[in-house]
């Protein structure tokens, strides 16, 4: 008798975000890695952009949200409105929680310098504070304006967690300091794509083919805004790679691309 193959698991939304900048001095673009605790259920090892899924209480105010509507957002990435604005919310909370970065500001000015805000990270770390909530107590807005979209990855259907994830691009606001207090990563710092990409392929850093893609692609540009000019312009369409096992050697590919390859043993 034939079983039945389940149900592929439906993905979860989710958001990450390329956090950018001229390195000071030389002028080349960074952009912000970290290296995920081994252990961790999804990626554990592996070097990643910050990001993750969307909360329940991911939910702006409008009157704290400055920038493209949400909708036009949600047709950037072929997502409804509600959930467009949810995943800009979760790329603003997650960047704060994880390397201290707040896309925010007060009604007229810039994001900048922050005031000591480690109570304010704790608590949304804790779950004891919304982002929403915090920027109300604390007189901010969203700056959504701050943040363009770049690409969308779904995980492919024979994972057991999936994601459907929105990748959106940010220069990191003057006078605000990425840093690495969080329990998720063991390492965190500013990378060159080249330097990045030169570090996968000698084997001392790992990455997930939607990291290694982006990095790829990020290195095409010298300046973050030359990636940010680019990402206005870029034509979003999903991306599910495709996952073939021959043994032990797992070969990923992607839709539309069939000279770009990633393999692994497992």
């Amino acid at each position: 008798m034939s079983t039945a193959a389940p149900e592929p698991a439906e993905p979860k939304p989710a958001a990450t975000v390329l956090l950018l900048r001229d390195e000071p001095g030389a002028g080349e673009l960074q952009v912000f890695l970290q290296r995920r605790v081994a252990g961790m259920a999804f990626a554990g090892g592996m070097t990643v952009f910050p990001g993750g899924g969307v909360s329940t209480d991911d939910v702006p105010d409008p009157a704290r949200w400055r920038g493209p509507d949400p909708d036009r957002f949600g047709a950037r990435l072929g997502q409804p409105t509600p959930l467009a604005a949810a995943l800009v919310t979760a790329a603003v909370r997650e960047t704060f929680e994880e390397c201290g970065v707040l896309l925010a500001a007060r009604p007229g000015t810039e994001p900048g310098p922050l005031p000591v805000t480690t109570a304010w990270r704790d608590a949304l770390v804790g779950r004891q504070a919304t982002l929403p909530g915090l920027l109300d107590e604390h007189d901010l807005e969203l700056r959504a304006d701050l943040l363009v979209p770049w690409a969308r990855w779904i995980t492919p259907p024979r994972n057991p967690k999936r994601y459907d994830t929105a990748f959106l691009v940010a220069r990191v606001p003057d006078g605000q300091v990425a840093d690495d207090s969080t329990t998720e990563a063991v390492e965190a710092g500013w990378w060159s794509p080249a330097d990045a990409l030169a570090g996968y392929e000698a084997g001392d850093m790992q990455l997930m083919p939607p990291t290694l893609r982006t990095l790829q692609e990020l290195s095409r540009h010298d300046t973050a805004s030359g990636v940010l000019d680019a990402a206005a312009r870029r034509d979003i369409e999903p991306i599910t790679p495709e996952v073939r096992r021959e043994g032990r050697v797992v070969t990923i590919t992607l839709p539309g691309d069939p000279d770009w390859r990633y393999e692994e043993a497992r």
